[in-house]
């Protein structure tokens, strides 16, 4: 493979069939790690893979989890995929959409999802049904999530010892979650590297989502903070971040040890902008760091939806690269498809996103300027038409048009701390134009809108749990050695 260097064209990417594995962690925002700038955690792990990295400085995700993850399995908009909430039937991923792992599937790829799906629990929807091989995942939006889908066991012991759904069998694990799913992703990214199966590892982690409840994360990982001074949530939450990191410093070198890296190109991402309370230390309180961005997670600002995303493909990629073009979740699909070499059958859904393998071939290689569309959704059942201009954005490489009422030029105020609108009146003309027609043609894909809300008994992972309880039991499981 010929090197990639910052600003020099190299051999097209295209087909060259690596293994993808995309680690991406939920409600962590851009200033969630030491190499963003946070003075308070320690990621040494994390921030040794950013420097080895390249990097793309302005990467941009939906506000919330399950809208930022149907954007990647479908390469659309998520109102496209129906998905405009967390909750309440409308994180389903339309049964339309002929997804990315399905994509690579057809190119002969093995695939595996490890953690979150969060997009739709009915057995149509699970992930098994819509292109994974391997399966070990919690329900609904979090662990613990019982009224809303998950497991009724978990609702007593949130982040370990769970109970998981394993393929087709739901399974009593042990452990803490996040050890968990890394070490079962490692156990089956084994058997694919000694098979020699390409493969596509989702890595789909629940941590640092909250609830910060003081059992939320092992005791060890909050010791340092609750020692310094700092309250429970902290030392949580924090806690899980410096859990994220160690696990993946043995992530990492286990590929290394097993010269999995040469082929295998690895990312690391988060989901949506950081959600965490105040920061308390001794009594005093403190805004916890956010990268110098307006607004976290469920805001229509840079805070909600710029995040971290990094590259590494050994061999391939540069150290320490950044790369400034606006890209986002949507452009996943097309990047990961063309690396595959996948024929894409000609009747699917219309794929928002674009190739990043022009960028990844020549970090100065022309990229056109765009329209990203935000909303963050989440209006009562019946209030779409209502709610429009409420939490929504349009970004550009330069503006960023917030609210109907709000333009920032994000090149000179990242922070958005300035409202320029007064002063670009073709801009807001322009913007405005756009998001209309935007609005239009997403309003007949809103398929799960005005749907009933499903009681706790009533949930699909609810009523499997039951009647496996009842007819089979469930058995105990781990991940095999590696």
């Amino acid at each position: 493979m010929v090197l990639f260097t910052s600003g020099t064209s190299v051999k097209s990417l295209k087909n060259t069939r690596p293994n993808i594995i995309l680690v991406m962690t939920d409600d962590q925002g851009m200033g969630d790690l030491t190499c963003m700038g946070n003075e308070i955690l320690k990621t040494p792990n994390i921030d040794r893979f950013y420097e080895g990295a390249t990097r793309f400085t302005d990467f941009q995700v939906s506000p919330t989890c399950a809208p930022t993850r149907s954007a990647i399995m479908s390469g659309r908009v998520p109102f496209k995929n129906g998905v405009t909430h967390t909750v309440f039937q409308r994180e389903r991923m339309a049964l339309s959409t002929y997804t990315m792992p399905e994509a690579l599937q057809s190119a002969g790829y093995k695939t595996g999802l490890f953690g979150k799906w969060h997009l739709g629990d009915g057995e149509e929807y699970l992930p098994q049904n819509r292109g994974f091989d391997e399966v070990l995942m919690h329900g609904a939006g979090g662990i613990g999530q019982v009224s809303l889908g998950d497991f009724p066991p978990n609702e007593e012991n949130l982040y370990f010892d769970n109970v998981l759904l394993h393929n087709d069998t739901i399974v009593q694990t042990k452990g803490f979650c996040t050890d968990l799913f890394f070490q079962a992703a490692l156990a089956w990214i084994k058997k694919q590297h000694e098979a020699g199966n390409p493969y596509f590892a989702y890595v789909s982690l629940n941590a640092p989502h909250g609830p910060f409840k003081f059992n939320n994360a092992p005791e060890k990982y909050q010791k340092r903070f609750l020692d310094a001074g700092y309250d429970n949530q902290t030392a949580v939450r924090y806690g899980m971040i410096e859990n994220i990191d160690d696990d993946f410093g043995v992530f990492m070198a286990k590929l290394e040890e097993w010269n999995a890296l040469e082929n295998t190109v690895v990312i690391f991402m988060t989901d949506n902008g950081m959600s965490m309370p105040p920061i308390v230390k001794n009594g005093e309180k403190i805004i916890p760091y956010n990268a110098g961005l307006k607004g976290r997670k469920n805001s229509p600002y840079e805070g909600g939806t710029h995040v971290p995303f990094f590259v590494q493909w050994k061999g391939v990629t540069t150290s320490g690269a950044d790369i400034d073009a606006l890209v986002a979740h949507i452009d996943l699909y097309k990047t990961f498809c063309e690396l595959a070499g996948v024929k894409l059958p000609s009747e699917m859904q219309e794929i928002d996103g674009r190739s990043l393998l022009p960028l990844l071939e020549n970090s100065e290689a022309e990229w056109a300027d765009r329209e990203l569309f935000v909303h963050c959704g989440r209006w009562a059942t019946g209030k779409c038409d209502e709610n429009k201009f409420v939490k929504c954005a349009v970004r550009t490489d330069q503006w960023r048009f917030s609210n109907n009422n709000e333009l920032y030029n994000i090149v000179i105020d990242p922070g958005e701390t300035k409202n320029v609108m007064s002063s670009n009146p073709e801009v807001i003309e322009q913007l405005r134009k756009s998001y209309d027609a935007w609005w239009i043609s997403v309003l007949p894909l809103m398929v799960n809108e005005n749907l009933p809300k499903v009681k706790k008994e009533n949930q699909p992972l609810v009523k499997r749990y039951y009647k496996q309880l009842e007819e089979l039991g469930i058995p105990e499981w781990m991940p095999d050695a590696f």
